[in-house]
């Protein structure tokens, strides 16, 4: 009984948000559009072959970085790895609405989980400027260690390589990781009412992968 309680709780909040944006337009979700037409960055990616000028590796490891961490530092990939426990949305990096605690699992909590709202496919909403809300299978925030907002490239990229942070990752599971999982993968294709992030996973893997080949030298 309480599963179900819970369930049609999640249902009546995705009602309410719907409507509220149906309204007011000024409703926007995790990862999503502020409502703003202003692209939030987009276009194509460098290519690993336009680096190759580059005569020293670890000068060249740097700006194959710099260039992957446009995708890195791109709103649809920031909110979803903000300072607190608290998910951003918009090209903006505005709070969430309605206000939401992911909790240290990442996925909300007890009665308003992230799936309460956020389905396994990007929900799209016509006739509403917020477009669609995200979705894909296991959305949810990045953990605590991987907090990213506010932090320089150097410092992103130092906290990606760390083992102890990244979640005991490797280099090759980062490539892996960034390369091909679905969940990065939702960056490209983010639902009506919201920029994807540059270029293509394909090419952001390539730059991962010849960064790491390089070194996987940080910028300072």
């Amino acid at each position: 009984m309480r599963g179900q309680q819970l369930r049609e709780a999640g249902r009546a909040a995705l009602v309410a948000l719907v409507a509220g944006a149906a309204i007011t337009g000024m409703i926007a979700v995790a990862s999503g559009s502020s409502g703003d037409p202003a692209a939030s960055g987009g276009g194509a990616l460098k290519s690993v072959a336009e680096f190759r000028s580059i005569a020293a590796t670890d000068a060249r490891s740097r700006a194959l970085f710099t260039e992957a961490a446009r995708v890195i530092t791109d709103p649809r990939c920031m909110n979803c790895h903000p300072a607190t426990r608290s998910p951003t949305q918009g090209d903006d990096l505005h709070p969430h609405m309605p206000p939401i605690q992911a909790s240290e699992s990442g996925m909300g909590v007890a009665g308003l989980n992230c799936h309460s709202c956020h389905r396994f496919e990007n929900t799209t909403l016509p006739g509403t400027r917020v477009g669609s809300v995200p979705g894909a299978e296991q959305w949810l925030l990045a953990p605590a260690s991987m907090a990213w907002q506010g932090l320089t490239l150097g410092e992103i990229c130092r906290q990606i390589k760390d083992p102890a942070r990244n979640g005991g990752r490797s280099l090759a599971d980062i490539l892996k990781h960034m390369g091909t999982d679905h969940l990065v993968g939702w960056a490209w294709h983010p639902g009506a009412g919201r920029e994807p992030a540059p270029g293509t996973q394909e090419a952001f893997g390539a730059l991962i992968e010849a960064w790491i080949a390089t070194g996987a030298h940080c910028p300072s």
